[in-house]
């Protein structure tokens, strides 16, 4: 149960902190991007099969691998780019997070 709360607490409740706490200026177009981080799980469309509660996204799937990692890190450089980098990197410390609590429990 906590494993559930802690991935999906940091899906949903870190953007909506993060884009109310450090974008005053435009918050809920801010949050709507932030949460549109989630958009990179797109990939586990390409898995068989789609969905597994005991598989550890970072590294499997191509849109969580260590490559486009790299690349969410590297749009955080640029100002235009910076709030899809943070998007895509509040969501894959959801991800690392359930992977701590998979890895933890084996």
């Amino acid at each position: 149960m906590l494993r559930f709360l802690m991935h999906y607490g940091i899906h949903f409740l870190v953007p909506i902190f993060v884009g109310w706490y450090f974008y005053k200026e435009y918050r809920l177009k801010a949050i709507l991007i932030l949460l549109a981080g989630i958009v990179i799980d797109l990939d586990h469309l390409l898995a068989s099969p789609v969905f597994d509660a005991n598989r550890c996204s970072i590294g499997f799937h191509p849109l969580h691998s260590y490559w486009a990692i790299a690349i969410y890190f590297g749009l955080l450089y640029f100002k235009k780019t910076r709030i899809f980098g943070l998007a895509f990197l509040i969501h894959i410390l959801a991800d690392v997070t359930d992977c701590f609590f998979l890895f933890q429990s084996k």
